[in-house]
């Protein structure tokens, strides 16, 4: 039995482990390894983590299955991603969301993606704007269906490797 809720303080520890495993898994292959360690000590470290779940400017939810965290997403209320492009007035940026390894293809990121749609409009967000990475069509897929659209081409860095990304935004 899955369970879809806002992560509270104690779940900053789980939290952090289920990023960095679900990240790992997708791309750490892709760098060295002293530039992903290096990103991830920055973005996804219990630390990091723990600020961001008291951060009054996040909302992240996670989904629980038989108490163990499995799926996550996280929104940043006001978009610090380039708003240039399509100048939404109160945009949401979705900075996030991922599930465990085990656990893709069980409808996880569907459930994500609507409790995500929901706060945006809940909030009066006019767009949702996101990144993706540009060799990612699996998830760039899941985007289109929810009705983003690439806006542009931006650039991610990972410690000292720089990733060609796609800016997403999807008009609310």
């Amino acid at each position: 039995m899955t369970t879809l809720r806002l992560a509270t303080p104690a779940d900053a520890l789980p939290l952090a482990d289920l990023a960095r495993r679900a990240i790992s898994a997708k791309f750490e292959h892709l760098y060295k390894p002293e530039d992903f360690a290096a990103f991830m000590e920055e973005a996804h470290s219990d630390a990091v983590t723990a600020r961001q779940i008291a951060d009054p400017g996040m909302r992240i939810a996670v989904i629980e299955d038989d108490g163990r965290l499995v799926a996550f997403c996280k929104l940043v209320l006001d978009s610090t991603l380039p708003r240039d492009y399509t100048h939404p007035q109160k945009p949401l940026e979705l900075k996030q969301l991922y599930t465990d390894p085990a656990h893709i293809g069980g409808g996880l990121g569907r459930q994500l993606m609507d409790w995500a749609m929901g706060t945006a409009r809940d909030r009066g967000a006019d767009e949702i704007q996101l990144t993706v990475y540009s060799d990612n069509p699996d998830a760039q897929r899941f985007y289109h269906r929810f009705g983003f659209e690439k806006i542009a081409d931006i650039e991610f860095w990972v410690g000292n490797h720089c990733d060609p990304e796609f800016l997403y935004a999807c008009k609310l």
